[in-house]
Parts: structure tokens; C-alpha cells; sequence
């Protein structure tokens, strides 16, 4: 028995040809191996089922949920929530805005940023935010009643929710377009789904049930523009030229904030006074992303269909269907005449050299009668320095030419100085040539008559 254990013992620890190895030490190095090949399968089962596990998280019965793109910079602040109106795009589903009971006002940086508030349904908010069932939004809607409706447009309709923690909400119904509401679904979470600012309303949720699209959105509880510039207000319009300044001015820094703050650039493609929602402040907010484009800083501009809203949209883009920021920056310029006139952009009821307001107001302005184009429901004019800026600030939005329009960043400080020029700084040589004979043949003439 003991020369049999000395063979045993022996053949174990003789030494092989490969490495000069002893047959314990290759025994050892296969079971180390055998354990580390088991360890790394069971480590990618359990990787495998983690990962499928989340995609079931954010899968459902009609399809997956776009992903957000990447490039769009996502602000963190802590704000108050509001709403998003009615309007446009047929989609298939319903818009929701949630709003804390007690949330705090917006700072005066450019840059705020607006978070739901606390309760249960801030509390499962996940990532950029919460994914919501439609039995919850037709419990907060009450089954989207008719005296929950808050408005009503072409591609949808707005209902006003509460949760169950006290939260309000603004949902809006997407009508079923034939794939229609599916695509703007996908557009409005990829252009705003991250992205937050004072004066553009923020997306924090969605849905998607069967043929079912909503999108949690921000509360404004003071209505749109368009309501308060031509709904029924009375003899005397509330909102005095110092509101409509500061309306004009927080829209601009939406805008530009689209424009020039984010990679890629976001161009709206439908700024128009019911898409500018506002606060008890008369801070605005600009909605309705449905169908805003992704512009990329290689691109100078992207050909797509040509959609907007009759009177807002640029000659350029209508007739060619290239889009690009300057769009935005012309149907603002149309947006202010409207702030500043209280005329809708395009009226039937007018005479007819009234209906279209661009073409009246530039004919007013160019007879020098700026001052009888003001809204005549504003009971105090505006000083006459003030008018003749935002009259200047109009008219080179609308500039024929593209290039010549300023950035909305530009218009920002056109608005808020208080010594911007009022003329046009692309003067000619010869105009100012002119300009000054003209004054020295006053001159001599005076000269002449004192003697």
C-alpha cells in the first residue's frame, strides 16, 4: 500500500514536457481556469436578465418610448410647473402637465429651470421623467370629462387633472392622425424631453397605452396669448404696454434659448399667440413642441414639409420649405405686431387693405403712423421712445431677406435697451451722403431767410 501511494505520489509530481510543469500545478491551473469560465457565464446571465428587465420597464403594448437625444443639454433648477394649451397636431394621445400645490416661482435667470414638485408624483419621476399609466391620467381627469377641458384646437384637446397628492395637471388629448400623433410624440420628447427653461414649458412625463400618446407637461393656469389679446377682456385690456413688453421679451428668451443655448439647435416652427402660455404674472412660456425641428450645427438649415399657422410662417420657408431659425425669428416679428396692435395676423373681417397685418403695419409705419396702430383697448400709450423701438424690432424680423434678420438673442437686447438706435445701422454711403446735404441746404436756407 505505501509503494502504491509513493507511485500515486510520484506521478503527481512528475514533471511534464510543457512548461516543465508537475501534473498538481496543471491540475491547479485547469480548475482555476474551469471556475473563472463558470464565474464570467453566470455573470453574463444575470448582466443578460438585468438588461432585459429594464427594457421591460420602458417597453409597452404599442411599442418602445423614444429615446431622448443625447445632445440635448439637460439644465437641473427648482421651479413651479404650469400648462400646455390645446393646440395643433394631429396625434394620437393626450398632453399632461403635473404642478405641485406649493412650488416655488421661477428665479429671473434666463437659464431657470422648472421641476415638479414634491408628493407622490414627483417621487416617480424616472430619469428625465415619469412614466405614467392612462388609468392615473383618467383618474386625474376625471375620464377626460367635458368640465375638466381647458381648451381645444385643431390636433387635440386640453383637460385639467389633479392627482391624488394634490398635483394639477393640464392633459392634452392627441388626435389620431394616421401615424401623425406617433411621430410628434416622438418629436416632442426628443426636442424638449431634457431640456428645461423658465419661459419654455417643460415636458416631465408621458404615456403610451394602445393608440394612446400623452405627455406630461407643466400647468399654466392663466390661459395663452391669443386668448387675452382677443377674447372677450372688455373695455380695457388688462394687459398694459409694460405686461406686453415683458411677454415679448420672456418669449425672445425662450426662443433664443432653443436657438443658441442647445446642441442641436431646436427650431420651434410654430410660434404663434396660443402657443405662448401664461402665468398669474404674466410670465410667458412658450408650448407646443409637436413640431419643432433638430437643427445640427453643420446644418445651415433643413428642407421638411411646410407646416405652421397661416400669417406666422416665413416667406422663404413656405415657398421653399428650408427651415432654419430665421423662421422662428419672422414669426416672432409677427407675433409682436400682434402684441402691439391686438390685430391677429390675418383678419377677414377687415377692410382689405387690413387683413394681412404685416403688410398694414408696414404701411403704417412707412406713413409715419406708428402711433395709431396700438391696440386701442390699452388704456395708456406707450412713451413714444419705447414704441418706435419695438416698431423697429418688428420690421427687421420680417426683413425680406433672411440674413438680415437678428438672432433672438439680438432681439432680446433690442427690446430690453434703452438706447437702442432706431435706425437701421446697413444704411448706405449714399444715403448718408444725402442725409447730409440735405441738412446743409437746410442750413443755408435758415441762414438766407434770417438775414
Amino acid at each position: 500500500m505505501s509503494v502504491s501511494g509513493d507511485s500515486i505520489s510520484h506521478k503527481f509530481s512528475t514533471k511534464f514536457p510543457f512548461l516543465g510543469l508537475s501534473l498538481y500545478i496543471v491540475i491547479a491551473v485547469l480548475s482555476v481556469f474551469v471556475l473563472l469560465i463558470s464565474f464570467l457565464i453566470f455573470l453574463c446571465v444575470c448582466l443578460n436578465r438585468i438588461s432585459r428587465a429594464r427594457r421591460m420597464r420602458v417597453k409597452h403594448s404599442s411599442g418602445s418610448i423614444p429615446l431622448v437625444s443625447k445632445e440635448i443639454l439637460e439644465i437641473k433648477t427648482v421651479g413651479k410647473i404650469l400648462h400646455s394649451t390645446d393646440d395643433d397636431k394631429g396625434r394620437t394621445g393626450n398632453e399632461i402637465v403635473v404642478v405641485s400645490k406649493g412650488a416655488s416661482g421661477h428665479g429671473e435667470g434666463g437659464d431657470d429651470v422648472s421641476v415638479s414638485g414634491g408628493g407622490d408624483v414627483a417621487a416617480q419621476v424616472m430619469g428625465w421623467g415619469r412614466w405614467y399609466s392612462l388609468k392615473e391620467l383618467e383618474i386625474a381627469t376625471h375620464g377626460f370629462a367635458d368640465e375638466n377641458r381647458i381648451g381645444e384646437g385643431g390636433y387635440g384637446v386640453v383637460y385639467r387633472g389633479v392627482f391624488p397628492d394634490g398635483s394639477v395637471a393640464a392633459v392634452k388629448n392627441l388626435l389620431n392622425n394616421k401615424g401623425q400623433a406617433e411621430k410628434e410624440f416622438k418629436v416632442e420628447v426628443e426636442a424638449i424631453g431634457k431640456v428645461r427653461h423658465k419661459n419654455l414649458v417643460g415636458l416631465i412625463g408621458y404615456c403610451a397605452e394602445d393608440s394612446k400618446r400623452m405627455l406630461v407637461y407643466e400647468y399654466v393656469d392663466n390661459g395663452n396669448l391669443e386668448q387675452w389679446l382677443h377674447g372677450d377682456v372688455g373695455p380695457v385690456s388688462p394687459l398694459t404696454w409694460d405686461i406686453r413688453m415683458k411677454i415679448a421679451i420672456g418669449t425672445a428668451k425662450g426662443l433664443a434659448y432653443l436657438h443658441e443655448g442647445l446642441e442641436p439647435k431646436v427650431v420651434h416652427r410654430d410660434v404663434k399667440s396660443s402657443n405662448i402660455l401664461l402665468d398669474r404674472k404674466w410670465d410667458p412660456k412658450v408650448s407646443d413642441f409637436g413640431l419643432a425641428k433638430l437643427l445640427g450645427s453643420e446644418a445651415s438649415y433643413v428642407t421638411t414639409r411646410v407646416m405652421g399657422t397661416f400669417g406666422y410662417v416665413s416667406p422663404e420657408y413656405a415657398s421653399t420649405g428650408m427651415l432654419n431659425e430665421w423662421s422662428d425669428v419672422y414669426s416672432f416679428g409677427v407675433l409682436l405686431m400682434e402684441i402691439i396692435t391686438g390685430r391677429s395676423p390675418i383678419d377677414y373681417s377687415r377692410p382689405p387693405g387690413e387683413m394681412n397685418l404685416v403688410e398694414w403695419f408696414k404701411g403704417m409705419v412707412a406713413s409715419r403712423r406708428g402711433e395709431e396702430i396700438i391696440d386701442p383697448l390699452m388704456e395708456t400709450p406707450p412713451p413714444a421712445r419705447a414704441l418706435k423701438r419695438a416698431l423697429l424690432v418688428c420690421l427687421r424680423c420680417i426683413d425680406l431677406d433672411a440674413s438680415k434678420r437678428p438672432k433672438m438673442g439680438q432681439i432680446v437686447h433690442m427690446l430690453e435697451a434703452e438706447d437702442f438706435p432706431f435706425r437701421p445701422e446697413h444704411r448706405s454711403v449714399q444715403e448718408r451722403d444725402a442725409e447730409k446735404a440735405k441738412k446743409s441746404r437746410d442750413d443755408s436756407f435758415e441762414k438766407a431767410r434770417g438775414r
